[in-house]
């Protein structure tokens, strides 16, 4: 199956318009292209602009119904101006909360800058975003779905911001499932443990350079499975849970792990 390809005729969203973040690169480019290649119309915002308007490009661009903009998502003024500009084109009827930053420290190691930043880019835009969308979503339905990640639910070690950043993003997503299932909102989030993406590369190259083989098979051997996910397969999962053989899923937080929670130890 090449990337992005359909499963079958099932999980279409052809009429759809989608918007999500951090799409430039990695697991939000992946689900940018794999809801496209569905038939979704997709909205691509990202603070890295060149990066966003490639990703548009490679799915077939404004043609393709593939825009980008630029959009510092947890800077209430700019989210509300790029959605006025969404909203102008058409309506929402998918939001992929997927922008995120990582950061690595125990809380003796995590300074106030490094928490507030953390808070600001990981749960921040998630409310900003959420925020936008909700309003106009309540006209005909709509879902949201966010990224969390298994730091949420289990101990990982040197991970104190990040994993508070994911748990609050969990619960938010059982918060709004609860607050607009009467609305026809349904929202969701997926818990991926360690993916394979560029940020992965680039943090293992500049922390550990002359050992990038090593790190990145003890990275992989972190999952009972024996390896890392691949942004593709996070992808695949958020495109079902954005379609309508979806229906009767919101409120749900879905590890995609490859055994962390269950399996190891």
């Amino acid at each position: 199956m090449t990337q992005g390809a359909a499963v079958g005729k099932e999980f279409r969203l052809d009429g759809k318009s989608a918007v999500v973040t951090g799409g430039a690169k990695g697991i939000g480019r992946a689900i940018a292209r794999t809801i496209a290649a569905h038939g979704a119309r997709v909205a691509i915002l990202d603070i890295d602009q060149s990066g966003a308007e490639d990703a548009a490009r490679e799915i077939g661009g404004e043609s393709a119904g593939a825009v980008a903009y630029r959009c510092d998502v947890a800077d209430a003024g700019n989210v509300h101006t790029v959605f006025a500009q969404i909203f102008a084109r058409g309506r929402v009827d998918i939001l992929v909360n997927n922008a995120g930053i990582a950061f690595v420290g125990d809380i003796e190691r995590t300074d106030e800058k490094d928490f507030d930043a953390l808070a600001r880019v990981n749960v921040k835009s998630v409310y900003l975003c959420t925020r936008e969308c909700v309003g106009q979503m309540k006209q005909n339905g709509g879902v949201i779905l966010n990224m969390a990640s298994i730091a949420a639910s289990a101990g990982v070690a040197d991970r104190f911001a990040y994993s508070m950043t994911k748990g609050a993003i969990r619960a938010m997503t059982f918060s709004v499932a609860k607050d607009y299932i009467g609305h026809k909102i349904r929202c969701n989030c997926i818990s991926p443990a360690r993916v394979h993406t560029p940020f992965v590369d680039n943090f293992v190259h500049k922390s550990y350079p002359g050992r990038e083989k090593e790190m990145m098979e003890r990275l992989a051997a972190a999952q009972p499975i024996g390896r890392m996910g691949e942004p593709q397969e996070v992808a695949t999962l958020a495109l079902y849970l954005c379609s309508d053989e979806a229906s009767f899923i919101t409120g749900a937080d879905y590890p995609i792990d490859g055994g962390f929670l269950t399996v190891r130890g």
